[in-house]
């Protein structure tokens, strides 16, 4: 079909409020608002003012209330604990007001918080629903987190509750939640009135009287009084949640989420963007921990009345990496939405990709990356493999939904693989200086966008407007400040090449590591890599490749080196200094599959570090010490 994004993205340029008015209309409100968007308020301004809804209600009731009951909302599919389960929305609908009931008769009520540490199994989907009916803010940490970060959590938001299970499961081992937890409450200043505790069979955990509660007793006792909990009515300005992000500073962020506007931005971005229908099964393949996991796997699609798959495995090891195609053709899923590094994982375990040939996924018709660059290199294989289209697209943690991308709902526009493609609407991206001086086409830059950010974006930090001012919006006046560089083609498509941090100076030249790193995977036998700078005495900085090769590949990695350092080389040219690769076995990442390319950085500089929260295998900075000290990096390395 012949694309209508450009007619789209100047009706809102021509008239914003209109435009989000309209948008608006998709959702059920009890109350209009007085204005669709009021500047006067908040830090920068705020959506729908005035206006009363409830996310619960436009997530689950209304799709009950007009006939749609029988629908699958959720598809639990746990290949770790040997698990598949289907929920309709009428079922969805008595679990998540039997809990709204548990909450309410611990003293839980509007506008207090809730701190959900969960695995990725569907009670947790529910304890989000039901906080938001009755009007409390919800805070999903991670699963498994260190103690000492969900204490810092639990100090910055102050729950009266926390929701938690027993364990994880992970590939090769079960992770005991409750020490964790009981490590973290003891660690806090404030103390949670309660913990409702989910017992699973695989790690069942002692629960410590008048605190913690089963989980599952408390919500049948709920049942079997007949409960009817309705949605409360609140302000489309009020709070839906509070997700954590690392600051720079090591205090984390609390990015807060509005009600109103972040149901207009994920109704319209399913349809317009994703493409996809009621009923129709949408699959993001994230965690419930991470902004993908709260957008695209409890909000968007039940906002849109689809049905959204909720996986507890990985891309690989659960068996093998066949995992994502069985999923797909088990239940149908027509749209897929992961990271990267999930394909760059099962590339490297199946680079032929003989295992698609054992799967019928005649059903998918998109594959949508974000969360981390898809260099070019990965897109084309999985392109080339699945035979569908590829859509990279950009967005964060803070915006909540994408800011960039091509648009599968409007019309796919041409690909350029490397690019995020076009702004979607409410979202006025420039290429801007470190003056704040826009520069020019194809021009590396800060990358910036116009305020007022549009609905579903974060309106302030949870109890810190300064500091959102500070971090976000003080260096470019006007403008948000997205801490991403990247340029402007002349046909108007971006391309984000790394964070601003790992710009690296080289002899006076900015250079980008995600360029280098394009070129260092489009060699054939490197399944993925990252590029960082290392302090040198001479030129500032010099780039350094470590490349996790293919799981076919015999051949020396001396000669790999040599012919991705000639690469680099011969398409950058001698600028780029590039002449230090190491060939690893594995790189060093978070939970949700970003490359932890600052840690490595303070480990080659030989500077003092601290270990990541988010890290998935700690032993893996162990790995990369070891061999930078082999190659003369890093010996006075250790963390702090």
């Amino acid at each position: 079909m012949a694309s209508s994004y450009s007619a789209v993205y100047a009706a809102w340029k021509q008239d914003p409020q209109a435009f989000w008015a309209e948008a608006a209309g998709a959702i059920d409100w009890f109350r209009p608002a007085d204005v669709t968007f009021d500047a006067s308020q908040g830090v920068y301004g705020r959506w729908f003012p005035g206006a009363e809804t409830n996310t619960c209600h436009n997530c689950i009731d209304r799709h009950v209330e007009a006939g749609c009951g029988d629908r699958v909302a959720l598809i639990y599919d746990s290949p770790v604990a040997g698990r598949v389960k289907h929920w309709t929305y009428g079922q969805m609908l008595r679990e998540v007001q039997a809990l709204a009931a548990v909450y309410l008769a611990r003293g839980v009520t509007r506008g207090d918080r809730i701190i959900l540490y969960m695995p990725m199994i569907p009670q947790a989907i529910i304890a989000m629903l039901a906080a938001a009916r009755i009007g409390a803010v919800h805070s999903v940490v991670f699963g498994g987190f260190a103690a000492s970060e969900l204490a810092t959590r639990i100090d910055d938001c102050a729950p009266r509750l926390i929701v938690s299970a027993s364990c994880g499961i992970e590939t090769s081992r079960v992770i005991p939640y409750k020490p964790l937890l009981d490590a973290a409450i003891d660690l806090a200043g404030h103390k949670p009135d309660h913990c409702l505790v989910l017992q699973r069979p695989q790690c069942p955990a002692e629960l410590k009287a008048g605190r913690d509660l089963d989980f599952l007793q408390e919500v049948e006792t709920a049942k079997s009084k007949g409960v009817d909990i309705p949605c409360v009515p609140l302000a489309a300005t009020d709070p839906l949640y509070i997700l954590y992000t690392s600051g720079t500073t090591g205090q984390p962020k609390g990015v807060v989420r509005d009600t109103g506007g972040h149901m207009v931005a994920l109704q319209w971005s399913m349809r317009n963007f994703y493409g996809i229908g009621p009923g129709e099964v949408f699959w993001a393949a994230s965690d419930i921990g991470w902004v993908v996991g709260h957008s695209y796997i409890a909000y968007g699609p039940l906002l849109g009345g689809n049905t959204t798959v909720l996986y507890e495995g990985k891309p690989v090891g659960t068996p093998d990496a066949g995992a994502f195609w069985r999923v797909v053709e088990q239940h149908r899923v027509s749209v897929l939405f992961t990271a990267p590094t999930a394909f760059r994982a099962i590339r490297k375990e199946d680079p032929q990709a003989r295992l698609i040939e054992n799967y019928d996924l005649s059903s998918l018709r998109a594959l949508f990356l974000a969360g981390e660059r898809a260099d070019p290199d990965t897109l084309a294989w999985a392109e080339t493999v699945l035979k569908i289209p590829v859509i990279d697209h950009w967005w964060q943690t803070e915006t909540g939904w994408p800011i960039a991308g091509n648009p599968l709902g409007l019309g796919l526009l041409p690909v350029k693989h490397g690019s995020a493609t076009v702004p979607m609407p409410g979202h006025d991206i420039r290429v801007v200086d470190d003056a704040g001086h826009p520069v020019g086409t194809g021009v590396l830059g800060n990358v910036v966008i116009r305020l007022p950010l549009p609905p579903g974006c974060l309106p302030t930090f949870w109890n810190a407007d300064e500091r959102f001012r500070t971090a976000c919006l003080e260096e470019f006046p006007g403008y948000y400040k997205t801490a991403d560089a990247g340029y402007i083609d002349e046909d108007g498509y971006l391309f984000i090449m790394s964070r601003t941090d790992d710009i690296i100076n080289v002899a006076g030249h900015r250079l980008s590591t995600g360029s280098m790193e394009e070129i260092c995977a489009s060699h054939p036998d490197v399944a993925e890599c990252a590029v960082i700078g290392i302090h040198d005495a001479i030129k500032g900085q010099v780039p350094a490749g470590f490349l996790v090769l293919n799981a076919n590949v015999s051949r020396e990695t001396i000669e790999i080196e040599r012919e991705v350092v000639a690469l680099v080389r011969e398409r950058i040219g001698p600028v780029a200094a590039f002449k230090t690769v190491m060939c690893i076995k594995r790189l060093p990442k978070t939970r949700s599959g970003k490359v932890l390319r600052g840690t490595m950085q303070k480990i080659a500089d030989g500077l003092d570090w601290t270990m990541p929260a988010t890290i998935d295998d700690p032993a893996v900075l162990d790995e990369i010490g070891v061999t930078l000290r082999e190659r003369g990096f890093g010996r006075a390395a250790h963390p702090a």
